[in-house]
């Protein structure tokens, strides 16, 4: 009969049995990203969890951070490769900061107000940090919106730029038309001189001039000179006046040909460069439009921000722990240690100055 009930309890599991599968080591890492001294810790196993569960929230953190840093830069210059080291180096960064942040609180043997003074500042920087993390999370969320937000942002800069654009064109024109016309009355006005100086010699020649006498006379001769010396006088300036006109046509018939180069050159600049603040500004217009956007991304954000300031508060309502009596003691005996060296040092180097002083003296 003692037999058999010495097998059944042996068939069973007992408390011991459990705590003997219980693999420790298969939470160490967890207890490295929560902060935790692990020697310590492995002395009191009611705290392992806790410590477990500080270590994963740590480490949400981490892949949160990772994944929002990728994808920002990504969004910058397009590699993935870029994008993937960039985003683990961020990652990196940011869990190294926040485990820096748990590790250094104390639990044991400071008030509950000191700690809320010493939370507060790093509850600040984690806030910080999940707003950075939250952009570019809510960025991808809603990507397709942004999308659309996007190409009607380019078609306004288009619409404003084409504007600008015929202004400039019409002042432009305005200009060269100003000064074709002066080039042309210019022109105009010195043919006309030269005009009515032939027709003043020519007049004198066939007798209808002032002497009323046809032939070549000497008043003939005169006007005649004049004329020729005009012509010899006006030629160069007749010349540029007729370059100047017909550079003044070849820029009125360039002038829309090349409104329309400019044009296409800006649209297709500004679609190129459509990068991460354009993207940012298209997501800050959808808030501005749609109130259902604005909560979403409010939601998210506070969703970042909670996971990120969750290992500072849990490490803040956790309760004083076997844990970290044993850290604290641990930490003031080695205090008290070096405290305790440094006055043996001092001792000993007094008793040697009293030793060597009065033999100097004599």
């Amino acid at each position: 009969m003692t037999a058999d009930n010495n097998s059944q309890q042996g068939d069973l599991y007992s408390y011991d049995s459990f705590a003997q599968q219980r693999k420790p080591s298969d939470t160490k890492f967890l207890w490295w990203c929560a902060g935790a001294h692990q020697p310590l810790l492995k002395q009191h196993p009611s705290e392992q969890t806790k410590y477990s569960g500080l270590g994963g929230v740590l480490l949400a953190t981490f892949v949160l951070a990772a994944l929002s840093g990728g994808y920002a830069l990504y969004t910058v210059f397009g590699n993935w490769w870029m994008a993937i080291g960039f985003g683990l180096l961020w990652g990196l960064i940011i869990f190294n900061f926040d485990r820096f942040l748990v590790s250094t609180m104390r639990k044991y043997g400071v008030s509950k107000r000191k700690q809320l003074w010493m939370v507060l500042p790093r509850i600040a920087l984690a806030l910080l940090i999940g707003l950075t993390i939250a952009r570019p999370l809510e960025m991808k969320i809603f990507d397709k919106e942004i999308n659309t937000q996007m190409a009607e942002n380019l078609h306004k800069k288009i619409l404003v730029n084409d504007s600008l654009l015929k202004l400039e064109n019409a002042a432009l024109n305005q200009q060269t038309t100003d000064e074709r016309s002066r080039l042309s009355n210019r022109k105009l006005a010195i043919e006309d001189t030269l005009h009515q100086m032939q027709q003043s010699y020519l007049a004198e020649a066939d007798g209808t001039g002032g002497s009323g006498q046809r032939g070549i006379e000497n008043i003939t001769i005169l006007k005649q000179d004049a004329y020729n010396k005009a012509v010899q006088q006006y030629n160069p300036e007749l010349l540029a006046l007729v370059t100047g006109i017909a550079k003044q046509d070849s820029i009125l018939s360039t002038a829309q040909t090349t409104l329309e180069e400019k044009r296409k050159l800006f649209e297709t600049t500004a679609a190129a460069n459509m990068g991460f603040l354009e993207r940012n500004k298209a997501l800050s217009d959808l808030g501005q439009k749609e109130s259902s956007v604005w909560w979403a991304c409010f939601l998210v954000a506070a969703l970042i921000i909670v996971i990120e300031t969750g290992p500072i508060v849990a490490k803040l309502i956790m309760p004083v722990g076997p844990y970290d009596v044993a850290l604290a003691k641990e930490e003031l005996m080695q205090m008290a240690a070096s405290e305790n060296e440094m006055r043996k040092d001092k001792e000993v180097n007094f008793e040697k100055k009293k030793y060597f002083i009065p033999n100097n003296g004599r």
